[in-house]
């Protein structure tokens, strides 16, 4: 799905992920934290790569499976076993096969299908300033990690260097309609930058140091979704993009994996860097001599691939100008408020997208939730069909015929939303969806050259697929903010966070659609759903 698709991957693939401000304020320093969220990830990696890492876990029943004493008795039972004891009490083991793509990793450009590239002796990081690309070993030849101080003193040396921005920055090929961008790499290739792109790819992950400081929210989200492209290579399996008030996200490439690998890798992050910090702003950066460690990357061009580089931007800047992104926050309740009620705080999230998208467009959407199928063998995702006859039911109550209905009925649809979007999510999460068995048919189909089953001609199958809401939620305390484009000309892009007082979303659309408008329309919704269940919990 993802490696035959011949769109740019910027907008129509790659989403965000906002850290969290470290909580001290002199640690937001943008060399600081750099250093530290360097040094945090490569300590990730030597868990992961030593075996160690905690495997994650889907608890059905977190009270009884997510507790230190069932994890002591676990430790206990035979590996073999150990399996079935969590199994009995509903925990299931999720697969973590993904995780090995998350660093030396890049995406290659082919004609007609990319290929993943994993270079698992690869010892250094890539760093991006000013359009300029830098290398230099983050893991010594034993794949011990190089010093923190040193590590310190290198990002200082490429925040010090003059070198001008480049005229042709080779990065936005990266941007590129994914057979010119094969066709470009190859030329590249041709012209003498074999070891440059080697180099590139093989690099444990990517930093983006932005000179310039945040705005606000949406400031915030178009940068680290898209930002300039002069800074960007979109091919990394994931950047980590640092800007000068020490803001961070990371941007991630979709093919390798799903954001419950990149959100335990961000979690961990968070939590060591800001835990355990290995440098602090009283430290002082190695005295080595950099300028014999850090490497600048130097590319050959010639006429062609300067024009192509220069049409590259041209056609970025056009689509990144094209989309409008805006931020909405809901305080007046969240996730606590909702589970006393007995609600999903997700079933009353998407409830609250189906009555926006009425009173704005007169009627419902195609929607899509992405979900998780990491409890099985190489599992990634499963659709969840958030809009249903109970949701259409319940916001034709609210948006068309407010005054026909009392709060006890509206109340009672709201719980039918609830409990039919819970089935929902257990069926997609147990593999029990349509959308990736009816994908994987249609594959089938194609690959043993069998004409197209009718079904896929079908226009309910163009209208379902045709997704006008596509919606994804990660909540976490190291999670700031997340983001996409929308998946269709005409659609938006929903982020959102249920969190244990409010409840926010970041919307994003092209020119057919106002984001402003929906945001606007979802806090309304919003507003409507709480006030009648506040209405009741008085009684």
């Amino acid at each position: 799905m993802y490696l035959c698709a011949r769109d740019p991957i910027v907008l129509n693939f790659n989403p965000f992920m906002s850290f969290t401000p470290d909580p001290r304020p002199e640690y937001n320093n943008q060399l600081i934290r750099a250093t530290n969220i360097t040094v945090s990830a490569i300590r990730f990696l030597k868990t992961i790569r030593a075996g160690y890492l905690e495997p994650e876990i889907f608890h059905l029943n977190p009270a009884k499976s997510d507790t230190e004493s069932f994890r002591k008795l676990i430790r206990l039972v035979p590996s073999s076993l150990s399996w079935y004891g969590a199994y009995m009490v509903n925990a299931y083991p999720l697969d973590m096969s993904q995780y090995f793509r998350l660093f030396n990793s890049t995406r290659i450009p082919k004609l007609n299908r990319d290929e993943l590239d994993t270079h698992e002796k690869g010892r250094h990081l890539l760093v991006l300033r000013k359009g300029n690309l830098y290398i230099f070993d983050v893991l010594d030849k034993d794949g011990n990690m190089v010093k923190a101080s040193e590590i310190q003193a290198h990002l200082q040396h490429i925040l010090s260097d003059t070198s001008p921005v480049p005229e042709f920055p080779v990065g936005y090929l990266t941007s590129e309609e994914r057979n010119t961008w094969a066709v470009l790499r190859q030329k590249l290739l041709d012209n003498g930058n074999k070891d440059a792109l080697a180099k590139v790819d093989s690099a444990v992950f990517c930093l983006c140091l932005d000179d310039f400081p945040i705005k606000d929210f949406v400031h915030l989200s178009h940068n680290m979704l898209h930002g300039s492209g002069l800074n960007r290579w979109f091919d990394k399996s994931f950047s980590v993009i640092m800007t000068e008030d020490g803001t961070a996200a990371i941007n991630f490439e979709h093919s390798w994996g799903d954001g419950v690998a990149v959100l335990r890798f961000q979690n961990e992050v968070f939590k060591d860097s800001t835990q355990r910090p290995a440098v602090s702003p009283q430290s002082h950066s190695a005295s080595v001599d950099s300028s014999k460690v850090v490497e600048r990357l130097h590319f050959h061009l010639d006429d062609s691939l300067r024009a192509s580089i220069a049409n590259a931007k041209q056609k970025f800047e056009t689509s990144v100008n094209s989309l409008s992104i805006e931020t909405m926050e809901f305080r007046k309740g969240g996730k606590e408020f909702l589970k006393i009620q007995k609600l999903s705080p997700d079933a009353v999230s998407q409830l609250a997208f189906q009555m926006a998208f009425l009173r704005l467009d007169n009627k419902t959407a195609a929607t899509y939730e992405s979900c998780s199928t990491a409890a099985f063998k190489h599992g990634r995702t499963e659709t969840i069909r958030p809009a249903s006859v109970y949701t259409k039911k319940c916001s034709e109550a609210f948006v068309l015929h407010p005054s026909k209905h009392s709060s006890a009925e509206l109340r009672n649809m709201i719980e039918e939303c609830s409990k039919y979007h819970g089935q929902l999510t257990k069926e997609a999460a147990m593999g029990q969806g349509f959308d990736r068995h009816l994908f994987a048919l249609r594959c089938l189909a194609a690959k043993k050259g069998l004409p197209l089953p009718e079904i896929y001609q079908d226009v309910p199958y163009a209208q379902i697929n045709h997704n006008i809401l596509s919606t994804s939620t990660l909540t976490s305390p190291a999670v700031q903010l997340g983001g996409f484009a929308p998946v269709v000309p005409d659609g938006f892009g929903v982020g959102y966070g249920v969190h244990d007082e409010w409840i926010g979303c970041n919307v994003s659309a092209y020119p057919a659609r106002d984001a402003r408008q929906f945001v606007q329309c979802v806090h309304q919704s919003l507003e409507d759903i709480f006030k009648v269940l506040e209405e009741k919990s008085l009684k």
